[in-house]
């Protein structure tokens, strides 16, 4: 019986990613809620959240994504969507430990992502070093991530400008 429900719930997971995919979020949270009746999935409570943030619903995104690491606390996606949407709250400080975690996580494939959302962090902050050094991580993970590879030369340009403000005589005399 508790194969045929995960088969279950699995099938509705399956149709609600569709209808997120499609933008129908109204019909993707309703069948994301409904795979979770018949059985909770980490992936269901965690897409579900990537839902609600779509509609501006961050509090409950993040508890969906709680919920998900409730259940599987090695699937790293809940972690860095946490990150991100404390990241997106304004809350960098609380969101470092979950893209750590994410990071961390046995079952998580996209690491680059985490190290992305981190060079995020560290901008906003304006520690533009460690920010470089979290998307070098991205870009080595992910060599052909084209955001990633946009910041980073964005950012090394921003270094380059500043150590040569940095270096460079204030008052034009001798």
């Amino acid at each position: 019986m508790g194969i045929h429900r995960r088969e279950h719930a699995e099938f509705w997971l399956d149709q609600a990613f569709r209808h997120q995919m499609q933008r129908d979020l109204e019909k993707a949270s309703e069948l994301y809620r409904k795979s979770i009746e018949i059985h909770p999935l980490p992936e269901a409570h965690t897409f579900l959240g990537w839902t609600y943030s779509y509609q501006g619903r961050l509090p409950d995104a993040i508890e969906e994504c709680k919920k998900a690491i409730a259940l599987d606390p090695a699937y790293g996606n809940p972690y860095n969507d946490i990150g991100a949407y404390l990241i997106e709250l304004g809350k960098l400080d609380e969101a470092i430990p979950f893209l750590r975690q994410a990071i961390d996580a046995k079952r998580y494939d996209p690491r680059h992502y985490p190290y992305f959302n981190l060079s995020r962090i560290f901008v906003q902050k304006g520690d533009l070093r460690e920010a470089i050094r979290a998307l070098e991580e991205a870009v080595r993970l992910c060599p052909n991530y084209p955001a990633a590879l946009q910041e980073l030369a964005r950012l090394r340009d921003e270094e380059s400008r500043r150590s040569r403000t940095e270096s460079s005589p204030s008052s034009g005399g001798a």
